[in-house]
């Protein structure tokens, strides 16, 4: 197994560039997800790593070799897609093998790490089984174990999951998670759901209009946002954000019911205050608004609209549920809020 390492990694379409300079290392063995919003540049990125798309400018090392150029065949990677791609008049055996096969390796050969990898992703049982006969899970799994047949050097992953149902997202994120402990491959996963890098990740990078925006583990993402799109993109549901102005006594934000904070010493005049809606609860008063609440059990959440009609969300964990309509007011923690420059977004600490 190997590390991969980008550097100063740039695409072009002709004039348009996608990927601008992004510079980064996977360590061997790492978990590393690519996250951001659709045309953010994740799947591109993934696959100039792969070989698929040409490299305009910059240098991708996979262990101690110069990739840029090479062929895919030649890079010791290999992908899964978010479509199977299986052959439909083959057994899941020879689906997985077939790779194998056509690079000149034995039948025994074939045969040993087919075996290897049904054991691996429990799938003995349906190896003499046409794909028609097997679950989307099951199918996905086909995929992956003819991945891992090939003994690559980084595995591959497109937004694997998003052909299948919830429940089955559940179990097949985590079989991938159960996989990498087991073969400790070095794994890059490109997904737009911030719940599966989340859930998956040694390391997160999050990705906007083909630039990192900040790279880190998920929950030093979630504690400590570089920057308001980091903070509003990471965590599920997201971020409060609420417009506030600093002067000599704090930063006034009327969004949260006329309240002052203490600001931050680098703070401008325009201030965007964060605060996540489990650090909210609803409290007496009528500051906000209740819409509508959602009982899901452990959790509630409820969705206000405050006296600037700036819309919120409180996570609650208890079973009371305001009627719509109904006036609240919030209590939080001021030591919870996060701050961030009105006009460029950057943290303010």
């Amino acid at each position: 197994m190997s590390g991969l390492q980008l550097q100063q990694v740039t695409k072009r379409y002709g004039a348009t560039q996608v990927i601008h300079g992004v510079d980064l290392t996977i360590e061997d063995g790492e978990f590393c997800v690519f996250v951001g919003p659709s045309g953010c540049g994740k799947s591109t990125l993934l696959r100039m790593v792969a070989g698929l798309e040409d490299t305009s400018e910059g240098q991708i090392r996979i262990g101690t070799r110069d990739v840029t150029r090479l062929d895919p065949a030649e890079r010791g990677v290999a992908m899964v897609f978010q479509t199977y791609a299986l052959y439909p008049h083959m057994t899941v055996e020879e689906n997985m093998g077939f790779g194998l096969k056509m690079t000149g390796h034995t039948r025994a050969e074939v045969k040993a790490k087919v075996d290897e990898a049904a054991r691996v992703l429990k799938l003995g049982p349906y190896l003499d089984r046409k794909p028609k006969a097997l679950s989307g899970g099951q199918r996905q799994r086909v995929a992956i174990g003819r991945a891992i047949v090939r003994g690559p050097e980084v595995f591959l992953f497109d937004e694997p999951l998003s052909n299948l149902d919830a429940e089955l997202r559940v179990e097949m994120r985590v079989e991938i998670a159960r996989l990498h402990q087991e073969i400790g491959a070095t794994m890059i996963y490109v997904t737009h759901d911030q719940v599966e890098a989340m859930t998956l990740a040694d390391k997160i990078v999050v990705l906007r209009a083909g630039r990192i925006e900040q790279v880190g583990a998920p929950l030093d993402l979630y504690n400590d946002p570089d920057n308001l799109f980091v903070a509003g993109f990471i965590g599920s549901p997201a971020m409060n954000f609420f417009d506030g102005n600093a002067g000599e006594g704090g930063v006034h934000v009327p969004g949260l019911g006329d309240v002052t904070l203490p600001a931050p010493r680098s703070a401008g005049t325009k201030v965007t205050v964060g605060l996540r809606p489990n650090h909210i609860a609803l409290t007496d008063g009528d500051s906000h608004v209740v819409e509508l609440s959602e009982q899901l059990g452990g959790v509630s959440y409820h969705y206000l609209k405050g006296p600037d009609d700036r819309k919120l969300i409180v996570e609650a964990h208890d079973q009371r549920a305001p009627r719509p309509g109904t006036r609240v007011g919030l209590g939080f923690d001021p030591a919870k809020a996060y701050f961030f420059d009105g006009g460029n977004g950057l943290r303010l600490r």
